[in-house]
């Protein structure tokens, strides 16, 4: 396959993401945290493979099977900034969906992010 019929590749494992709901970096875009003018310069990963990020999902579609780093895991954080990230992450993780389910009500990218995180500053 040449290089240009290639997604993104996982910085992590290296293997291809192929589908947006299990894109790091369309989430991190979705919820105000990376520009639109910067994805195709941005690194890609796996939401499985990012466990710092993922373990504020909460959704049964997603496995909480993750295992963040000691000092970043939840239970070591605040309980207050872990309760604003999950539901931020979270809403960000069910946007996911949404677009793939409903690709029509989002024509273009800029209709991706949030209502809440749109024209704020990452």
């Amino acid at each position: 396959m040449a290089k240009c019929d290639q997604g993104y590749l996982c910085r992590v494992c290296g293997k291809e993401v192929d589908q947006m709901i299990d894109s790091e970096l369309y989430l991190r875009f979705i919820i105000g945290e990376i520009d639109a003018e910067l994805l195709h310069l941005s690194p890609e990963c796996h939401l499985a493979c990012n466990p710092t990020l993922s373990q504020f999902i909460d959704d049964e579609r997603f496995s909480r099977d993750v295992q963040a780093p000691e000092g970043f895991r939840i239970a070591d954080l605040d309980p207050r900034y872990v309760e604003l990230r999950t539901s931020l992450v979270s809403r960000g993780y069910r946007r996911l969906w949404e677009i793939r389910k409903e690709r029509h009500r989002f024509a273009t990218i800029q209709a991706y992010p949030l209502e809440t995180t749109r024209g704020e500053n990452p």
